[in-house]
């Protein structure tokens, strides 16, 4: 007959023992091989760069004013308050005269770090939306894997060119303006573009934040729901970041002298890069995407 307390201690080792070796692979493979969401409620785990998604929820692949790009890499998903705002922000790009959006990156099923690209996306509140306007909404899977974004930014970096419209600020300052919105990433010559056009309504421009890399697609950012304990938000808070509350100030542009100058001439000993996200191990992350890794 089994020995029900020695069966008991024996999983238990099992169970330690599979933690252990968890705890020491690499999150990104481990988190990129989930085909699907966790088995939980949707909830928010951790920060943007250090974190996972409970019971994520996947932004159908095409939709009347949507289609999702990329779709090979699965990152398609997000938390059901991501999801919705995309759905409606691709409804307010069509009333303001786009067929509506194409929309790349949200996050992988579960979050957590991924094989390539991002550094952040990890909890379910960041999405990626395309500077081009839809010409088409019935692209095949095919040609959304090779379809080409469009830049609105100037080789060097100093100002948009002539890709940007008067509708992309339109569809900016409608983004910024969803109070679940925590910031929107942004060229730094899109953001002076805006301080430059906004007129007198600027409170939305806080949100609106310059960061490299974002010339080809603008980057929302969403607050921690409301109930998410375990959601960390991101510090300093744009209120912080601005010291006219606007944010067109001299942090704007630092990137358009000081940053750019630095990279045509960087230094000689320039200082260790920082670890990256491909480095994570289960371990780096919070507890508790342990157990929306294993579900299911």
């Amino acid at each position: 007959m089994i020995d029900r307390r020695m069966l008991a201690v024996a999983l238990s080792a099992i169970l330690a023992a599979c933690q252990g070796m968890a705890d020491d692979q690499k999150a990104n493979i481990l988190f990129s091989a989930k085909a699907d969401g966790s088995d939980h409620s949707p909830r928010v785990i951790g920060s943007y760069a250090r974190g996972c998604l409970a019971g994520g929820v996947q932004l159908p692949e095409t939709g009347p004013t949507w289609q999702a790009m990329r779709l090979s890499r699965n990152r398609n998903w997000g938390h059901p308050i991501l999801v919705d705002y995309i759905i409606r922000l691709s409804r307010t790009a069509a009333d303001l005269g786009w067929n509506g959006l194409y929309v790349g990156d949200l996050t992988q099923p579960r979050g957590g770090p991924m094989r390539s690209g991002h550094r952040s996306h990890q909890s379910g509140l960041d999405a990626d939306i395309w500077m081009r306007p839809p010409g088409r909404l019935d692209l095949t899977i095919e040609e959304r894997e090779t379809f080409a974004a469009m830049s609105v930014r100037t080789d060097d970096q100093l100002s948009v060119n002539e890709n940007w419209t008067q509708t992309h600020m339109e569809l900016l300052k409608a983004a910024a303006s969803d109070p679940l919105v925590d910031r929107i990433f942004v060229a730094a010559a899109v953001k002076l573009e805006l301080c430059a056009k906004a007129g007198q309504d600027r409170d939305w421009l806080q949100r609106i934040r310059p960061l490299y890399g974002h010339n080809y697609h603008f980057h929302v950012r969403l607050k921690c729901p409301p109930g998410n304990g375990d959601c960390v938000t991101q510090t300093p808070t744009v209120a912080e970041l601005s010291d006219h509350g606007d944010g067109c100030d001299a942090s704007l542009e630092w990137w358009v002298t000081d940053y750019l100058e630095a990279l045509k001439n960087p230094p000689k000993d320039p200082p260790p890069p920082r670890r990256s996200v491909r480095d994570y191990v289960m371990a780096d992350l919070p507890q508790a995407c342990q157990t929306v890794l294993t579900s299911n």
